[in-house]
């Protein structure tokens, strides 16, 4: 077992980490069966001060300023927030061993190899037969360089405290007004090519518009130079945009000529990140993955969709914090 894997086990170890035995398949169903639905505040969205009052563009913190404040006015007035050095170095490296080593495991099991009991880094979560999620579903993320973070135990109870240890579940928590969860379905680790496909999408399409949450994209690579990053469209949007036309692929993509008709507002934009730095954004927010010609190394990332609880899309099925 690596240096990294040994932390992951003895942090988890430790009653203050976790109310949960250590990772394992277990662990994971038990988060799943803790969710509760609650109440949510009444008066949403919230009306917040603008943080960043005049600017245009992405605005940006360090993560040591973190607040419920700057993240919630940051997403109602300019549609995210850019956070740099959110998780510092050391959990940087942790959850890029855990990344890494849950894309081996999900590969050898894919080729036939048992599940490895001592080091759980792949364990795929079981799904209802009549559900939304699926086999298929989870075959189809890992073809397009992810693995559902649900699906190795060692990965989400690394990743869980790493979030709480940056600030995010209480700044999310803080602005949204009540109890988050993660889901088997949002909650992804990505190896993406420079030879991915992209498209412009508002997650809202097919979450739904009317939820509560906040995607902490956190990358655990440079990227958008050498390797894929993200393009961003700087603004908030009050509600969903068309879809499935002007050259959009898919049904719930906004269409490249619709984007082009967007940017006589405000410019497209596409940050450099560096290892640590997150985007925070909700379901409104119009993206895509960044892909550019020369463009030769992968990016690693992990994102991470948390939900209020009264709003919680249920097709993705929850896991507590």
């Amino acid at each position: 077992m690596s240096q990294a894997a040994v932390e992951v086990v003895r942090l988890l170890s430790t009653p203050a980490v976790s109310d949960f035995a250590p990772p394992s398949a277990h662990t994971v169903r038990r988060r799943s069966a803790a969710f509760a639905s609650a109440v949510g505040q009444p008066d949403w969205p919230p009306r917040l001060a603008d943080p960043f009052p005049g600017f245009k563009g992405v605005p940006e913190i360090a993560g040591m300023d973190l607040t419920a404040g700057k993240l919630g006015g940051a997403i109602l007035h300019h549609g995210c927030l850019l956070v740099r050095g959110l998780v510092d170095v050391r959990g940087v490296e942790r959850l890029t061993d855990a990344l890494v080593r849950a894309f081996q495991a999900a590969a050898a099991f894919r080729a036939g190899a048992p599940v490895a009991g001592e080091e759980p880094w792949f364990t795929p979560f079981p799904l209802a037969s009549d559900g939304d999620l699926t086999a298929s579903g989870r075959s189809f993320v890992i073809d397009g360089g992810g693995v559902w973070t649900a699906d190795s135990p060692l990965s989400l109870e690394a990743l869980i405290d790493e979030l709480r240890r940056a600030g995010v579940v209480e700044a999310v928590e803080g602005y949204l007004g009540e109890r988050v969860y993660l889901s088997v379905g949002k909650s992804t680790l990505r190896r993406v090519p420079a030879s991915t496909g992209t498209g412009w999408h508002q997650d809202g399409a097919f979450l739904g518009s009317d939820i509560r949450t906040v995607n902490c994209w956190l990358s655990l690579s440079d990227c958008g130079v050498d390797a894929p990053g993200l393009d961003l469209f700087p603004r908030r949007a009050s509600g969903l945009y068309e879809t499935g036309t002007k050259g959009s692929y898919f049904t719930w993509g906004v269409g490249d000529g619709f984007v082009a008709e967007l940017e006589q507002e405000a410019k497209v934009v596409s940050p450099v990140f560096a290892p640590g730095d997150a985007l925070l954004f909700d379901q409104l927010f119009l993206h895509r993955t960044g892909v550019r010609p020369g463009m030769t190394r992968d990016r690693l990332a992990i994102e991470s969709w948390l939900f209020a609880g009264s709003t919680f899309p249920m097709k993705q099925i929850p896991l507590a914090l």
